[in-house]
């Protein structure tokens, strides 16, 4: 037993979360192959100026995983806890996230009061090579049969673009069996990612979202997150691209201070 509150989504299933902070609402998206802890230091940090909801995703810590799964489920999940939250929230999330953030903006419209989007792995041109056109039923066929320290390897070289030679010292660290318990998220989040990594334009109808929308790139990011950042701000009409100078992809978790100050700043002025 995880001791966090719960709250039932729509479909009956069980969502366990932390609230923490007082002031206006946010809810932090956690990322594949992760519970709430994985973003505890950034909710740290913002609790000193907003309520901060952290949870966990389904599939994930205390939260249930009822099958087969449905994207659209997430987007509910994040309803029941704008609920929590008094009826409305800002939304921020990092990498893979920021898909879920974008599509939970767009279906629940004015509950989602701005959102703040760290480094979205959207690929949108030829800069980076695109995610394999088979991940997601790669990635369900090496879960089903048990190999799940294979999705995680397929995760890393396939979508991270780790070298293969840095994998066995990767395996000797204990995050690596973290990863390998959540390996069934990889083909969750794939997904929702469907159709923004395939080195093709974003899509122009998949989201219409009024809400103010920050994009931060870090200083020392890739240029394939530039450049789908900029894409995003092309076909959204409130997007505010940032830089947090200094930083890589891995801020979001690494830099909570940071990123909890740029984050004030868009949402508060």
């Amino acid at each position: 037993m995880s001791g966090l509150p719960t709250v039932a989504s729509a479909d009956g299933t069980t969502i366990a979360y932390e609230k923490t902070g007082s002031g206006p609402a946010i809810i932090v998206i956690s990322n594949v192959a992760e519970d709430h802890t994985g973003v505890a230091g950034l909710a740290a940090a913002l609790s000193e100026h907003f309520t901060v909801i952290s949870f966990d995703r389904r599939g994930r810590g205390a939260s249930g995983d009822p099958q087969p799964y449905d994207p659209a489920r997430e987007i509910d999940d994040i309803a029941a806890l704008i609920d929590v939250a008094g009826g409305s929230a800002a939304l921020a999330s990092g990498s893979g996230a920021c898909g879920l953030a974008l599509d939970a903006a767009d279906a629940l419209g004015g509950k989602v009061t701005g959102l703040y989007l760290y480094e979205p792995p959207f690929i949108v041109d030829e800069s980076r090579t695109p995610a394999p056109a088979d991940y997601v039923e790669h990635q369900q066929a090496l879960v089903a049969a048990g190999r799940r320290g294979e999705a995680v390897e397929y995760f890393m070289t396939e979508m991270v673009g780790v070298p293969a030679e840095f994998i066995p010292a990767m395996k000797q660290d204990p995050s690596w069996d973290a990863m390998a318990e959540y390996a069934h998220t990889y083909a969750y989040e794939g997904q929702i990612l469907r159709g923004l990594q395939d080195g093709r334009p974003l899509p122009a109808d998949r989201w219409s979202i009024d809400a103010p929308v920050a994009v931060a790139v870090g200083g020392n990011g890739e240029a394939f997150i530039r450049e789908g950042a900029h894409a995003l701000a092309k076909i959204l009409p409130d997007v505010t691209v940032l830089t947090l100078p200094d930083q890589d992809h891995s801020a979001f978790w690494m830099a909570p201070e940071p990123v909890a100050r740029q984050v004030r700043t868009f949402l508060q002025g």
